[in-house]
């Protein structure tokens, strides 16, 4: 409902191509100076990205490869990936069920991405780095993303708590503050299913408010969480919007 990547999530841009042309994307993108292999919401083309990965590391694959995905994950789902992923970077979006009912019609979604993310940690272990130009770069670990919504601050402060307190140092935190209010001008364009969702869900027409985000870093630092990615400036601007134009595709 409130994805940045809404163009592609529903469908309106992409191209089909086979795990021969995946593999050989793998290997352009580490050419072209990529510091890992990132693929997006992978899950139902998981088979074959992992055949493309396969085949990619026998032709010289060096690079590390990330799984990004929702957290909405079986075990047995991220249990297959134990030989292909090095990162996972996992969303962990709502501690609330109700929230997860409301926003993804998902009122599971707390305790099957939890039970998922105990996999991701049991596989990868703690974060492990090397360094890249001077930089260190992630090769192996586990990242949890939390995109803060607004009007969510207490179920952010939630999974904070959570997260901190099972993994610790196993994972590293990445707490995100750039909610896009998209459905605004999906809805004044005519859209009828974000029309619906704003009428329905009033507050995603706003922004996080800066004060709001300030709280749960500072909850996070309360909490003793020694390292965490977080952001400033204007994050939750449109124009940090990629344009999906196919290009290396």
């Amino acid at each position: 409902m409130y994805c940045q990547n809404a163009v592609i999530a529903a469908g309106e841009a992409g191209r089909a191509v086979t795990v021969e042309r995946l593999a050989e994307m793998c290997l352009e993108l580490e050419a072209q100076g990529a510091l890992n292999v990132n693929f997006v919401t992978p899950t139902h083309y998981a088979c074959e990205a992992r055949v493309a990965v396969a085949q990619a590391r026998e032709r010289g694959l060096t690079v590390p490869v990330v799984w990004n995905t929702s957290g909405y994950e079986t075990v047995e789902a991220v249990r297959a990936n134990a030989s292909t992923v090095d990162v996972y970077l996992t969303d962990f979006k709502y501690a609330d069920a109700c929230l997860a009912a409301r926003y993804s019609q998902a009122p599971d979604y707390p305790e099957v991405a939890l039970a998922a993310l105990d996999e991701m940690v049991a596989q990868t272990g703690e974060p492990v780095f090397d360094e890249v130009d001077g930089l260190p770069r992630l090769v192996r670990g586990t990242v949890v993303r939390h995109l803060m919504l607004p009007g969510a601050l207490e179920d952010s402060k939630r999974i904070v708590r959570l997260v901190h307190e099972r993994y610790g140092r196993q994972v590293l935190l990445s707490l995100m503050n750039q909610y896009t209010p998209v459905l605004v001008d999906a809805a004044a364009a005519g859209n009828k299913r974000a029309q619906i969702a704003l009428v329905e869900n009033p507050e995603l027409a706003h922004r996080v408010p800066d004060e709001d985000y300030e709280r749960l870093l500072d909850f996070a630092d309360e909490l003793g969480v020694e390292d965490y990615f977080w952001q400033e400036g204007g994050a939750a601007e449109e124009s940090f919007i990629p344009p999906f134009d196919l290009t290396g595709v």
